[in-house]
């Protein structure tokens, strides 16, 4: 099929296969949702919430597998397409029809038939004849948001949820535990939310700041909103997976249990950004019992296959001047301190595994011989991706070049923020599998995410700012085949994107728009 009229149809993540034919068909008060396959309901129902919340009204629903004029039909269908989640949407002058190769595929034709209707209030929506039939090129389609540095309540949770699956993302990757806070309750130890949730001040202004606020700050999420949240990603297709840092990144774990550290305190929740020294006694019993206990609440709230332990960016200034820590190096013949991170890793991926759970974690796991099963997020640039790659581990691939949307997408930005430049156009033209990895070797690279870090973010509008409309960019990295990526014909889709923001009311950079050289 060939893309034709393609200006008056503006889906990101662009379709695979987009043909527009004469003519519309209009969705009415009267028209109908028939359910012609089963487990539809929850598509069905999404669908209508959005109906009501935009234009006023919602449709009938009903099962069936006749009686399809003037009918959205949502039905399976056999696709030809390694990665679940493909989908056919036909418009005709009777009927639109979604078929799915299983509900999120179901899902998905929604999300595209919704980038169709109108943006104005009224109850008869035209939208264009056309058939669409389309698939993800990656598994995994992920972005990630840091609650450690600064806590986004429920409300925000979930609509940074809707904005991932509006664009067809299915991993939500939830940054729970930092030096800066501890968002997620833990029953065994309360110390960790009563104390490590909360800091005292935080720094004003870049790092390193021109003073304190003095503001405590701070927030958890129960394990009853936990559940609520994972539940709703789920309706959405969405697989959540928690962070839980480990060995370093760890202050605000400290400060609750100062003896879980090599010094033993004292700690303090940081009120400031950067990497400290303050981690986990590698050599202490306690603190891997700690560590289990911890996951042991986490891993039932969470039916991701993967958790998330971090990994990065850990000091290993306190292991060098630790007899605990020296002495497990000893009774296990380490040679340095990063096989000693190796040794951490790998025994709570033995712990994990015995729980039916895999890790993965940023490339610094990789410091000293990779644990048997995990997964790598390369996030110093590509090389970590691609050494794990070759030696046949799962990449999921973050590059701070270009999925680091906590970057100034203006060289102008009207607002602190982390620094960097990450231009719309950057994040669109990042090509997750290396040239330098061979075809079977490529087939471990995952797919791709977009990581969103907050210590510059502390209101959700900023966290929209950040995000839009770059999010949009990375959908298409991950869903459109790679042959069909144009920015060329992105930017008019990106144009009526950022329309659709102002309908919906949200927060958005208009950078590309203020930045782009006069014609």
């Amino acid at each position: 099929m060939v893309i034709t009229n393609a200006q008056t149809v503006n889906i990101i993540p662009k379709p695979a296969s987009l043909e527009v034919k004469p003519g519309n068909f209009s969705i009415s008060p009267a028209t109908r949702i028939v359910l012609a396959g089963s487990g539809l309901e929850k598509t069905a129902a999404f669908f209508n919430e959005y109906l009501k919340k935009y234009y006023g009204f919602q449709l009938p629903v009903v099962s069936g597998s006749s009686h399809w004029k003037n009918a959205l039909v949502l039905n399976y269908d056999k696709m030809e397409n390694s990665i679940p989640g493909a989908y056919h949407l036909s418009i005709d002058s009777s009927k639109i029809y979604i078929g799915g190769d299983n509900t999120a595929g179901v899902f998905y034709g929604i999300q595209s038939l919704i980038r169709l209707l109108p943006f104005q209030h009224t109850k008869t929506l035209q939208v264009p004849q056309l058939i669409i039939i389309d698939s993800a090129r990656f598994a995994y389609r992920g972005a990630m948001l840091d609650c450690g540095r600064h806590f986004f309540d429920v409300s925000f949770v979930k609509k940074y949820i809707d904005l991932l699956a509006s664009y067809k993302l299915n991993t939500f990757h939830w940054h729970l535990t930092e030096d800066q806070g501890w968002r997620i309750e833990i029953k065994k130890y309360p110390n960790l939310t009563k104390t490590g949730a909360f800091r005292n001040g935080t720094i004003i202004g870049r790092y390193p700041g021109t003073g304190n606020d003095n503001t405590r700050h701070g927030g958890f999420y129960t394990q009853a909103q936990i559940k609520e949240i994972v539940q709703y990603a789920a309706n959405r297709f969405i697989t959540v997976i928690p962070e839980i840092e480990m060995p370093g990144h760890s202050s605000a774990a400290l400060a609750a249990y100062p003896e879980l550290g090599c010094t033993g305190g004292p700690y303090q929740v940081q009120q400031t950004w950067g990497v400290f020294n303050d981690v986990y006694c590698a050599g202490n019993e306690k603190t891997f019992l700690f560590l289990q206990d911890v996951l042991d609440e986490i891993i039932p709230l969470f039916p991701s296959k993967y958790i998330h332990i971090g990994g990065d960016e850990c000091p290993k200034v306190s292991w060098k001047a630790c007899p605990k820590c020296q002495q497990r190096m000893k009774d296990n013949q380490l040679t340095d301190e990063h096989a000693l991170q190796s040794y951490f890793v790998s025994r709570i991926e033995k712990y994990l595994n015995s729980k039916g759970k895999q890790i993965i974690g940023w490339d610094e796991i990789l410091e000293g011989g990779l644990a048997p099963n995990a997964t790598v997020m390369s996030w110093r640039g590509e090389q970590g991706g691609i050494e794990a790659a070759k030696q046949h581990h799962f990449v999921v691939m973050t590059p701070g070049s270009n999925c680091y949307l906590d970057h100034a997408e203006s060289k102008k930005e009207d607002s602190v923020t982390i620094g960097g430049f990450l231009p719309i156009q950057n994040v669109y033209s990042y090509e997750p599998v290396s040239s330098k990895l061979n075809t079977e070797e490529g087939h471990y690279i995952l797919g791709a995410q977009a990581n969103v870090w907050t210590e510059y973010m502390s209101t959700p509008a900023k966290v929209e700012y950040m995000v839009l409309p770059r999010l949009g960019a990375m959908s298409e990295v991950l869903w459109t085949p790679k042959n069909k990526k144009d920015f060329s014909s992105f930017e008019p889709r990106l144009l009526n994107e950022m329309e659709r923001y102002d309908w919906m009311q949200l927060n958005y950079n208009k950078a590309y728009i203020k930045d782009k050289p006069a014609d």
